[in-house]
């Protein structure tokens, strides 16, 4: 789950993370090691950037040869129309070229371009870099930009948090190989899920777990539980619950995992959840609850409900998604019960009053686990609502 640094960027449009160059690098890398032609004669395209001093930009500049690539294009967003107010200073590279314009470097976006050897060095890199201002302010709403999308083969970037629904749906629109940051937390979006479980997007390869750091505004409260300003002033935040999702495919995705029998779970796992205990069957779902990815049984071939970190291990020629919970399942998997009749309580047993309603399609087991809110009903019987569940089935 994400932690409460993505919650406070959303709410407040506060979401300038700055990508670490050894996170793109690990990302991009295992797409090679898959196809080291998946970038070979190919135009990317670095929208919602910054290319003065991008880690996107830096990656693919720095390695352009080596990829292979026809044509780098980077975009930035005006200073003027971010939500929030930055201290915006143009960099020494824009103030000290001819081009510069006071008012063109608050109000306009700027795209850097590469293509060929122009320093005639006898390299194409970070050195030939082309730049210019764009006519608005870079916004990939904008005409300008969706016209860059639409000559691009692929987009790399972290979009703003705020509007990553909105971001994934102008790739998506455009029919467009990608990989995209986002909170992992976007899986359950209406949005998004059915492209996973239709296997159109699934999540990257290198962060599976653990938190990432990003680089943020000088002017970004630092306000996470983990935080550094390095000796160069510039500030940095650890954030959890980041994935990368993509539709570019890496080699993870292909590896199987490796599973223990029911009954051997039931006498060997780690989880004590599970062992000596087994597999609780949903109240309201006929499928079984696998509150672990390590849990899952292989060899059980009805429907179980997993967690949606799952999909950091999902392999499709393993496992078929029928749907998820509150999502996308009522025709595979429709629930078989409501619970209007019962009223939330407190982990305490007091009442706390709201209906039953509120959980209707969620995953939900039989009786109450401790230290957490549950529901009852006029009857005593009482259940526990779970957090989402994605419902798979072992194939073959």
């Amino acid at each position: 789950m994400a932690n409460a640094n993505l919650s406070k960027a959303k709410s407040a449009k506060n979401d300038e993370f700055y990508t670490q160059f050894a996170d793109i690098q690990k990302e991009m890398n295992a797409y090679i090691e898959f196809n080291a032609d998946v970038f070979r004669g190919k135009t990317v395209l670095l929208p919602c950037d910054d290319p003065e001093w991008s880690n996107f930009t830096k990656f693919f500049a720095q390695n352009f040869e080596r990829l292979g690539l026809k044509k780098l294009i980077s975009t930035s967003y005006a200073a003027d129309s971010k939500p929030v107010d930055i201290n915006y200073q143009p960099t020494l590279f824009e103030t000290v070229d001819p081009r510069f314009d006071v008012q063109k470097s608050r109000s306009r976006g700027k795209i850097f371009t590469l293509t060929t050897d122009t320093n005639l060095d006898g390299k194409l890199n970070i050195d030939d870099l082309q730049w210019n201002y764009l006519e608005g302010d870079g916004d990939f709403r904008s005409d300008e930009v969706k016209r860059l999308r639409d000559e691009a083969d692929v987009i790399i970037t972290n979009p703003p948090f705020s509007l990553f629904r909105e971001f994934l749906a102008w790739i998506i629109e455009a029919k467009k190989k990608f990989a995209i940051i986002g909170n992992m937390n976007a899986i359950t979006y209406k949005e998004v899920f059915p492209l996973i479980k239709e296997n159109k997007i699934w999540l990257g390869c290198s962060i599976s777990s653990g938190d990432r750091e990003f680089g943020v505004p000088d002017n970004y409260p630092l306000e996470a539980a983990g935080w550094r300003i390095d000796e160069n002033g510039k500030k940095y935040i650890r954030v959890k619950g980041v994935r990368w999702f993509t539709n570019i495919q890496h080699g993870r995705r292909h590896q199987p995992l490796s599973l223990m029998s029911m009954d051997d779970n039931v006498k060997f796992s780690k989880h004590k959840e599970i062992k000596g205990t087994g597999y609780a069957h949903y109240d309201n779902y006929d499928a079984i609850e696998v509150p672990f990815t390590d849990a899952i049984p292989g060899d059980y071939d009805d429907v179980m409900g997993v967690p949606i970190s799952f999909l950091d291990k999902y392999c499709p020629e393993q496992f078929e998604i029928i749907g998820m919970a509150q999502r996308s399942c009522h025709d595979e998997l429709p629930d078989t019960k409501k619970y209007s009749d019962y009223v939330q309580m407190n982990a305490n047993g007091t009442v706390e009053g709201s209906n039953g309603r509120k959980i209707d399609e969620a995953p939900i087991i039989q009786g109450r686990m401790a230290g957490k809110t549950y529901y009852q009903n006029g009857e005593g019987n009482q259940v526990t609502s779970l957090y989402m569940r994605i419902f798979i089935r072992r194939k073959g």
